[in-house]
């Protein structure tokens, strides 16, 4: 008989949330060390350094100020320098999938930075979104569309997103043809790599063989989730976290691939029923995305197990300005670094 899950009668309560953080611009994707010092993607070209005691800093090497001094909300989320997905290298550097410069970029934690890749096979790399290492330390990433505003790529006919492979220096393309590309993540065996197609609007798994190649693609769970699905992460139970970007719902899918949603501050709202309905018409207008989101952080976007026992969750967001926080039922996944 198989063991309980952890997740059976777990909701998130919004009046129990923490949060971290304070005049963040843009924390998509967050990183968590084992002191407690959290690492999220900023809007100014860098990231900002949470630690454990509340303090923080700014880490870039100059500060950018395309998000903050962007006259219409459309131009904030299309151009300069967005940071976003990000992950440690061995050696402790963050590792930046920017999604302004379309470059997978190295920082220091002190700022010095360097391009490792800005194309491929001799063409523009794309929309590069986000960046994972696993623990024979080769780099995974997600390339959302080969379409610079990536706007217009929310269709639900646009399906030129792919995965890239960074080993030894060299960047290769080991699976193509994803609608929105988005985050990804490799179980605890690092048998499959899972990934967030959110123009798909489901969870794609792909079987990952010796020499990086991926094979056995199939839909993990629900073929429709009716929402954009961003964010995912692992918990140790085998439980996948995720997000529904712009209508702000956190979910999980059981091992089984059973869909549960663990808080919803979209609450099925006007707004987001109007985009949805727009998405399928092939008629997503930025002015419909930017009139949906919830209160507690617009734009759910990454979801990361943290604290010294990795049962804190931390709630990355593309509108927020601070990191929501709650406690888990169940430890993440750990990831490369711990």
């Amino acid at each position: 008989m198989a063991a309980p899950n952890p997740l059976d009668g777990f909701t998130v309560e919004p009046a129990g949330l923490s949060y971290v953080g304070e005049g963040l611009q843009r924390p998509e994707c967050i990183l968590a060390e084992r002191d407690g010092s959290l690492w999220s993607a900023d809007a100014r070209g860098g990231v900002v350094h949470i630690r454990p005691d509340g303090t923080q800093r700014l880490v870039t090497q100059t500060e950018a100020t395309d998000f903050s001094a962007a006259t219409d909300e459309e131009t904030r989320f299309v151009s300069g320098t967005l940071p976003n997905g990000l992950a440690f290298a061995r050696n402790g550097d963050i590792l930046i999938s920017n999604f302004g410069t379309d470059r997978l970029e190295i920082m220091t934690r002190d700022g010095a930075s360097r391009v490792l890749a800005d194309s491929i096979d001799g063409a523009p790399i794309g929309k590069v979104n986000f960046v994972l290492r696993d623990s024979r330390d080769r780099i995974w990433l997600t390339i959302s569309t080969r379409i610079k505003n990536w706007m217009r790529a929310m269709s639900p006919n646009v399906a030129d997103g792919y995965i890239a492979l960074y080993d030894q220096g060299r960047l290769r393309i080991v699976a193509d043809g994803f609608r929105f590309t988005n985050e990804i993540r490799l179980d605890a065996k690092e048998e499959w790599l899972y990934v967030a197609e959110t123009c798909g609007r489901h969870v794609t798994r792909l079987r990952v063989q010796p020499d990086g190649s991926l094979t056995d693609r199939e839909v993990f769970g629900p073929s429709d989730h009716g929402a954009f699905i961003d964010g995912i992460a692992f918990d140790a139970h085998g439980n996948l976290w995720g997000t529904h970007v712009m209508t702000d719902r956190i979910f999980a899918l059981t091992p089984e691939g059973d869909l549960r949603i663990l808080l919803d501050d979209d609450k099925d709202s006007a707004a987001g029923r109007t985009l949805m309905d727009a998405f399928a018409a092939d008629a997503a207008t930025p002015e419909l995305m930017l009139a949906c989101g919830g209160t507690i952080a617009p734009w759910f976007a990454s979801i990361t197990f943290g604290g010294p026992d990795l049962r804190t969750v931390y709630v990355g967001s593309l509108r927020g300005t601070r990191i929501p926080a709650f406690r888990s039922p169940v430890a993440g996944l750990p990831m490369a670094h711990w």
